[in-house]
Parts: structure tokens; sequence; C-alpha cells
């Protein structure tokens, strides 16, 4: 059976086979032929031109996603939420004026019926699907994918591919830096200089104020250091310092709490990172200390700011993507193995259009 048989969005055989990168298990994913995706009603096919890996992608490839325990998401499945490409055909009731055009697309696809739906929250639908991570909608690491046209977003000519596939994080990282409300000379921590760190750091710098990065001792702070920050820190060398806001975006179960702790009094806290395990805080500190707390899930509602961020440019997401390998290079970045000759950036794409 194919990774597409019985999936919304899936396609049956049409104009293909195409090559797909699937994921049969933990640590059991490789290149595919599929059949090529058709566009149902309100769907595009896009031909697929770079694809993100994240942090997500290896949780779906080492088994350790939540989602898979909670039953939002099932083996086969085909992973790819940061991406771009050229819409190859719509299918009924779309809007044919999307042909030919160079998109992007929102990775949370609500009901469209639910009240949070209704009132714009579709990216905390109950209901909803996210594309190559939840409730079975295949991803982009594929030559092409359908997508409803509901959630595309259309790239400007002087947005790239490497920009293009950047939109996703980036519309993460803007809405993060927009909740910690910065000010103009304000004193902001972002923890974890890692992709979305990195471009919340470059977001609070374009604003005017001063960023100051807490990461470990690896290749992160130097590719911070090499976009011109220069107050990087590790946690044992963080000075004393009133921080306005701070930005939590690690992994690590016990810096939510040193994230209310460092903050001033009456400042912000913006929860982006997702630890493997439950992070405890304690109210009574966000209470005490007049704290607002804020949590970040995904891009939505921040796309089209940071389209027109990138194209202005007011800030260039480019450094942060070290390699970009083929779709038969992808268990190993998975894996753990950074590609050789990678450079510093953090982010590893793909280019389903590459390789045999």
């Amino acid at each position: 059976m194919s990774a597409d048989q019985g999936r919304p969005g899936g396609g049956t055989r049409g104009g293909g086979p195409v090559r797909a990168y699937v994921l049969r298990g933990p640590g059991e994913g490789g290149v595919e032929d599929i059949p090529a995706p058709v566009a149902g009603p309100g769907e595009a096919v896009i031909d697929v031109e770079r694809v993100g890996l994240c942090g997500t992608d290896t949780e779906f490839f080492t088994g350790e996603m939540a989602y898979l325990q909670h039953g939002h998401a099932t083996y086969p499945m085909r992973l790819g939420h940061e991406w771009c490409g050229t819409v190859r055909a719509v299918g009924p009731g779309a809007d044919p004026a999307w042909a030919s055009q160079r998109v992007m697309g929102d990775t949370m696809l609500g009901c469209g019926a639910c009240r949070r739906c209704q009132r714009g929250h579709q990216h905390v639908c109950a209901q909803r699907t996210e594309v190559g991570v939840r409730g079975g909608r295949p991803g982009a690491l594929a030559e092409q994918v359908a997508v409803p046209v509901s959630s595309l977003h259309a790239l400007p000519a002087g947005i790239g591919e490497t920009v293009g596939a950047l939109v996703e994080p980036g519309a993460n990282a803007l809405r993060a830096a927009r909740a910690a409300r910065a000010r103009p000379g304000e004193r902001i921590l972002v923890m974890g200089p890692g992709a979305i760190g990195s471009l919340v750091a470059l977001y609070l710098r374009a604003d005017g104020a001063e960023v100051h990065l807490m990461g470990p001792r690896t290749g992160s702070a130097e590719f911070v250091r090499s976009l011109g920050f220069t107050h990087v820190w590790t946690q044992d060398t963080l000075p004393d310092l009133p921080f306005d806001a701070v930005v939590e975006a690690t992994n690590a179960a016990d810096l939510p709490a040193l994230a209310l702790d460092l903050v001033e009094p009456a400042g912000r806290v913006v929860y982006i990172g997702l630890a493997g395990r439950p992070s405890l805080i304690d109210t009574r500190v966000a209470a005490l200390k007049d704290v607002t707390v804020t949590g970040i899930l995904s891009g939505s509602g921040g796309i089209d700011a940071a389209i027109e961020a990138f194209a202005a440019p007011r800030v260039d997401p480019r450094p942060l993507v070290g390699a970009t390998v083929t779709l038969g290079e992808v268990s190993e970045v998975l894996a753990g193995h950074r590609p050789p000759g990678a450079g510093l950036g953090p982010k590893i794409h793909v280019d389903p259009r590459a390789g045999s």
C-alpha cells in the first residue's frame, strides 16, 4: 500500500509515480515511488522546490514524538512541513489564479467549522490536521504534495527557494518575537540559539532590542556570533543583568523555570520550545513578579508578516541553512549525522528534485 492511500490529500495514480521520503517506523525511512497526488476539491498540487528539516521530524524518526503516543500520528507517514514550491494544478472549486504561482503553505489545517476556527484560531482546532505531522496529511518531502489552497501564501519574486522554505519557521519565530514586545533599547534574552531561537534574535535585533543569547558550548554559539551577536553566553557565564523579556526556545525541561527567574518584574516570558518531558514552572513566581507569559504554537497568523520581513529584507534568514541534501540523505540527517561540508547554520534543507 502506498503512503498516500486512504489519507486526506493523497492521490491516485495520475502523472506519477513521484519520489517521496516515507517513514515506516522509528529509524525506518527511505525514498519510495508513490502515486502522483491529484488535487481534490479546494486543493492544489505543488511541485516542491525545497523542504526544511526540523526537530519535529527528528522526533518522528526516533519515535519520541508525543503525537505517536496520543494517536494523532501513525506510521507510515510522509514528513515535511517547512516547504516552498510552484503550483502545478488546482482542483475543483479552487481559484485557477493559483496555477503556476510560487507558494508556501501553513502547516495547520483546521476543520473550518468549530468555534476556534471561526475565531481565526485554526492552528489550535481540536480536529486539525497538520501537513507532514498530524492526522495523516502527507508532507512535502516529495517531488509533489497536495494541500488546500486555503493554506497557501504567495511568495514574491525576490524570495528564492532557500528563503521560501524558511517562511514557516520564520513565522513561528516572528510570533515569539512579537510576544516579547521588545521596545528599542530593551534587553531581551533568547534561550536556545538553534534555528528558531536565532530567527527570534534576528527579529528582535531588527526591532532595536539589545539581544542576548544563552546556549551550550557548541557550534550554535559560534553560529550566532557569525550573525553579529556579541552577547552570547552559557548558563554558567550568563551575567547578572535585568532582562525585560525572555524567550525560551529550547527542549530542556529545566529552563522554562529559569526563564521566569531571570525575567524582570512586569516583564514578558515567551515559551516556544518543547521539552521531551514535562517542564514545571512555579506560577507563584509569575504572579508575584506580575509577569506576562505567552505560549507559541505554529506560525499561523505570522506568515504574511514573515514573508514581508524576508522580502524587505528586514531579516535575512539564509545563513541559517548549513546544507541542502537529497531525499536519499534524509535518514542520515534525521539520525543526527551532519552532512559533510555543512556550514555553521543549524537548518538542513532538502531538494526533492535532486538525486536519483
